[in-house]
C-alpha cells in the first residue's frame, strides 16, 4: 500500500479522484474499523489504533495531516471469492474506472514454475480478483523494488525473462523512476517515517529498501533487525516502477485458475503447492551474467 503512495500523490495532484485499498495483514476484525462489506473495512483517522501492527490507520492519520482524503480501505486475507466480491463492491460503490495493483517487489510476475516464487499468495489472489472485475476500463500492475525479493528466494533473471515476454506480447507499459527531492518521493518518505514512528518494532523491509535505493544506498544495507543474518542487495533499480497491462500478467500465470474456488489464504497456499508438486520440472535458478 505504501509503495503506491508516489503514484497516489502524482494522480491526486493531477486532479484525479484516487482511493487507496490494501490486502491487509492486520486483524481488522479486532480493530474499530467499520466493516462496509463482508471482509472489507474502511479505516479512518478516528479508527482506534490499539494493535501493535496497523499501518492502514497510520496512513489514514498521515493523509489527514497532509490535507488528503483520509479513508483507507482494507481487505481481510480471504480466498478468491471473498476478495473478488469485495473488490467488485468497492469498484461499483466508488464508480472506479481504473485499478492499479502495486507490488512492493517483483514476485507478482512469477508464472509458477520458477525455482522460487517469493510470497505469491497475496499477489496471486489479488491478480485473480482484479482480473475478473466488471465495469473497469483499465486494469494495471506496477512493480517497484527490483532486488527486494532476493530476500525471499526469487530469481531476478526469471523476472527479467517475464518482462521480456510481456514486452513481446505488448503487455509491458515501460518503466519510470522515482527521484530524490521530488514531491512524490518526499510524500512517500514522510508517510513511511510517520508509520515507522508508531510501529518501531515493525519497520517495513520493502519500503525501507525502496527508499534506500532511491537515495543512493547500495549493497548489503539493513534497516531493521528482521533482515539480520541475510544478505540484501540494495540498488538504484529499486526506485523504478515497472508497469504492465494486468491481463497480460494474469494470462501468463500458470496456476491462477486453480485459485478460483478458494475460500481462505490456506486454500490459496494449498492450491499453489499442489500445482507445484505436479509440475514435471521446476526451472532452475539462473544467475544474472552481469
Amino acid at each position: 500500500m505504501y509503495c503506491a503512495l508516489p503514484l497516489y500523490h502524482a494522480l491526486v495532484k493531477a486532479g484525479k479522484q484516487v482511493h487507496l485499498a490494501n490486502l491487509s495483514f492486520t486483524a481488522l476484525g479486532m480493530t474499530g474499523a467499520r466493516e462496509i462489506h463482508p471482509t472489507l473495512f474502511e479505516v479512518t483517522r478516528r479508527t482506534p489504533a490499539e494493535l501493535r501492527y496497523f499501518p492502514e490507520v497510520y496512513l489514514s492519520q498521515f493523509l489527514h495531516l497532509q490535507g488528503f482524503n483520509s479513508s483507507v480501505f482494507a481487505f481481510e486475507k480471504r480466498g478468491y471469492r471473498q476478495l473478488q466480491d469485495g473488490y467488485q463492491y468497492l469498484v461499483d460503490a466508488l464508480n472506479v474506472d481504473t485499478v492499479v495493483l502495486v507490488d512492493g517487489g517483483t514476485d507478482s510476475l512469477m508464472r509458477g514454475d520458477e525455482d522460487g516464487l517469493g510470497t505469491p499468495e497475496e499477489d496471486a489472489i489479488s491478480l485473480a480478483a482484479v482480473w475478473d472485475l466488471e465495469n473497469v476500463k483499465q486494469k494495471l500492475l506496477a512493480c517497484i523494488g527490483f532486488g527486494i525479493d532476493a530476500f525471499h528466494g526469487v530469481c531476478h533473471a526469471h523476472f527479467l525473462e517475464s518482462v521480456a515476454a510481456l514486452t513481446r506480447s505488448g503487455h509491458s507499459l515501460g518503466t519510470f523512476s522515482l527521484q530524490v527531492g521530488s514531491p512524490e518521493v518526499d510524500f512517500y518518505q514522510q508517510a513511511v517515517e510517520f508509520a515507522h514512528g508508531h510501529m518501531r518494532d515493525r519497520i517495513s523491509i520493502v519500503n525501507s529498501s525502496v527508499l534506500g535505493g532511491i537515495r543512493g544506498d547500495y549493497g548489503d544495507q539493513h534497516y531493521t533487525e528482521r533482515t539480520q543474518g541475510s544478505e540484501l542487495m540494495i540498488n538504484p533499480l529499486m526506485g523504478l516502477y515497472w508497469t504492465f497491462d494486468l491481463a497480460g500478467v494474469a494470462e501468463r500465470n500458470l496456476y491462477l485458475d486453480r485459485l478460483l474456488t478458494t475460500e481462505s489464504m490456506t486454500d490459496v497456499w494449498t492450491a499453489i503447492e499442489r500445482f507445484r508438486n505436479r509440475l514435471p520440472e521446476i526451472r532452475a535458478w539462473k544467475s544474472l551474467p552481469f
